[in-house]
């Protein structure tokens, strides 16, 4: 029986279709509720059902005129009209000509964003770092007093004498040793959990769902990505028994990403963000996956099966709206009669009181506190709601990231490019029109005819060279022509200039130069490498800004979840840690060109054996290393990695030749004897010099001064 219930302990992040459980909450076999149980929570349900339709109205009503600005972006996207105008251009017989000025604005910045954030191997906008300070666990802290304590106990039973403040500072020595070993482990976790987090972002479709959020990011008002959805999916492994490898079919929960459509979403008309107010998100669910939901934790089989009778007979079609401007601007034809046999269904997020739940019929033992908010999650078909929990997330978040290429303070949704440049675009497009008119008008001679002199039969739309007009003589006795031919005049020219005047605003009201995309810039300041540079650099600042708004809004959230998912739910313990997420996409777009040159620089600055003796093969290899990550090749078969690094310098060392007694070697450098220095002095012996540094070395037996 479905009713309103906190989640266990075990229970794992909700965000989709299905709510997923940890390994022991799935072997538990489902629990039923009794009699009673039901009685009591069927009036919940019931209230609930109305209250969520009530916030559905609300927030439908109130997203009217978004949704609106979204049909005409999507159109602007697209390349087309709206019927209004369509028809009235029609009416007078114009050019149907469309400059798709948005659609390459569109275009360049989602180009240049995906080369930014859908970069892979080292270029990849995000990185987990360890806390700059790890605190000394207690057991550790322990251990050094242990080990202090017993060396004291040491001292004492061999009568030596004990110095508090040396014993002080070589406790104190012990603890930073420990916190550097703390550091050490605490980064190497780090990148265990970089690389582990980076294969459930591949595994869980996370770049497809990025790449429509950025398409979705520069068309419109606002753009949402969703996850980790957490969802039981059927995976193929391969494990080696006693024939060989064999396939095993199994089943495992998997981490999922997904782009929400801003047509689907409806906040609350008040709501600045996704956590605020009464969130919903419209689904259309066939009825395999409706299907699917049977047996999942937290969804009632008996809602579910009634929703299927009821849509078996005719019933649940398009019960919340039909939006068929929508429907014929994503080209999705025939979608009226539903031949998908697709299901509506709303997924409510939202704040209800526990004096409300406790009058709708929930037992007062649920609720601690009658004043205090309970976060809920609930799907509602029709008058049935299929599942309602309360939000399993211990802060209370929901599962979506929301940005907008123009964030507007104080609103949920912000500006895109469609917007910034719409008039711009109609007013290119008005000029465009009128130029295609024009030159056609003015394409031929024209020409006007007095009808009563034609002879009979003579065709006057039919024109060609050559030709001969049969009239008949002026009746008026005035002589005057029968036709005559003139030419209209052409502003092409006067045309151009202004569709040249408002596609150079349209560069600047959007922010999006034409040079991003690869055209050739205009002006002479385009002309030079430098002058060029500074206009990239200033097309850069508002790049810069939209990818702030990623960073912010998207992706530091979103990998904060996945951290604190695999923290919570993990086996692996080699990769947990206290870590921050730091998302560098603006680094990343500012430094990305400008890297490989100063890798190269560096690499040429440091090729000599003075540099070589501080920085080593092992920093050199480093350098290496980033290098040739760039350049789309096997980085561990041109460079080694640090342990094989040091077993050929290790074998190196134990092939080379012996080293005369007394001469030294730099360290990294090739083990050659080094000449005799000339001699100063008297001849009788090393210099005085010699002598000083020879008294403060460690003396050799075999030691014999050089010949003189």
């Amino acid at each position: 029986m479905l009713g309103l219930r906190a989640p266990e302990d075990s229970a794992m992040s909700i965000g989709g279709f299905m709510q997923a459980a940890g390994n022991a909450a799935i072997d538990k076999t489902k629990a039923k509720d009794d009699a009673a149980a039901a009685a009591r929570f069927e009036p919940v349900v019931e209230e609930l059902a109305g209250h969520i339709r009530s916030a559905w109205t609300r927030n439908h009503d109130a997203k009217r005129e978004v949704n609106e600005r979204m049909i005409r972006a999507l159109r602007q996207r697209q390349g087309k009209y709206d019927p209004e105008t369509l028809r009235q251009i029609r009416q007078i017989g114009g050019s149907e000509v469309y400059m798709r000025i948005v659609a390459a604005k569109c275009r360049g910045v989602s180009a240049w964003l995906r080369d930014v954030l859908l970069a892979n191997g080292s270029e990849r906008p995000w990185e987990l770092d360890p806390t700059p300070m790890p605190e000394l666990p207690p057991d550790k802290m322990m251990s050094v007093r242990e080990e202090m304590a017993k060396t004291v106990a040491q001292l004492g039973q061999a009568g030596m004498p004990i110095n508090v403040p040396e014993m002080r500072r070589l406790l104190e020595m012990r603890k930073h040793q420990m916190l550097g070993e703390l550091r050490s482990d605490a980064k190497a976790k780090a990148e265990q959990m970089e690389r582990y987090m980076e294969d459930q972002l591949v595994e869980g479709g996370f770049q497809m769902a990025l790449a429509q959020f950025i398409d979705d990011l520069t068309t419109f008002p606002a753009a949402i990505l969703k996850g980790p959805i957490i969802r039981k999916r059927r995976k193929l492994a391969w494990v080696q028994g006693a024939e060989g490898w064999e396939a095993k079919d199994e089943e495992r929960f998997v981490p999922e990403w997904e782009r929400v459509s801003p047509f689907d979403l409806y906040p609350s008309p008040q709501a600045e963000s996704v956590d605020e107010g009464e969130l919903i998100e419209k689904h259309r669910l066939s009825r395999a996956e409706l299907k699917a939901m049977v047996g999942v934790e937290g969804y009632s089989e008996e809602k579910i099966n009634t929703v299927l009778e009821e849509y078996g007979e005719g019933g649940l079609v398009d019960w919340t709206d039909f939006d068929s401007e929508r429907e014929d601007v994503e080209e999705k034809s025939d979608t009226s009669s539903n031949p998908d046999n697709l299901i509506d269904a709303l997924q409510y997020w939202g704040s209800v009181q526990g004096k409300m739940l406790i009058e709708w019929g929930m037992d007062e033992k649920d609720i601690p506190d009658p004043l205090d908010e309970y976060e809920i999650e609930a799907w509602l078909i029709g008058t049935h709601v299929i599942k309602a929990v309360v939000n399993p997330d211990p802060l209370n978040r929901r599962p979506y990231f929301k940005t907008s290429f123009e964030t507007v303070p104080g609103t949920f949704w912000g500006i895109a490019v469609p917007d910034l440049i719409e008039d711009v675009e109609n007013m290119c497009n008005a000029t465009a029109r009128a130029l295609s008119n024009n030159m056609g008008i003015a394409s031929g001679p024209q020409a006007w005819i007095d009808v009563d002199r034609l002879a009979v039969g003579e065709d006057v739309t039919n024109l060609f060279p050559w030709k001969i007009w049969q009239v008949r003589s002026d009746t008026t006795g005035a002589n005057a022509k029968p036709l005559e031919f003139f030419q209209p005049g052409s502003n092409a020219q006067e045309l151009m200039a202004v569709y040249e005047k408002f596609s150079v605003l349209a560069d600047e009201y959007s922010g999006v130069p034409r040079y991003m995309t690869g055209e050739s810039p205009t002006g002479s300041v385009g002309r030079t490498a430098s002058g060029l540079s500074m206009l990239m650099g200033h097309a850069g600042k508002i790049m810069k800004q939209v990818v702030a708004n990623i960073d912010t809004d998207v992706f530091s959230p979103l990998l904060e979840r996945l951290h604190g998912y695999n923290m919570r739910y993990s086996d692996d313990e080699t990769v947990k840690g206290d870590v921050r997420v730091i998302a560098r996409g603006i680094n990343s777009l500012t430094m990305k060109e400008t890297a490989q040159v100063r890798r190269n620089e560096f690499l040429a600055a440091t090729a000599n054996q003075f540099d070589m003796n501080i920085i080593g093969p092992n920093g050199r290899a480093a350098v290496l290393r980033e290098v040739a990550k760039t350049l789309d090749m096997n980085v561990d078969r041109v460079v080694p990695d640090p342990d094989m690094l040091a077993a050929q310098q290790q074998l190196a060392q134990l092939m080379a030749p012996p080293m005369p007694a007394g001469s030294e070697q730099a360290p990294g450098s090739p083990q050659q004897p080094k000449e005799a220095a000339p001699q100063q002095g008297n001849g009788q012996g090393p210099s005085q010099s010699g002598q000083q540094l020879m008294d403060g070395a460690p003396q050799q037996d075999n030691f014999q001064p050089p010949n003189t």
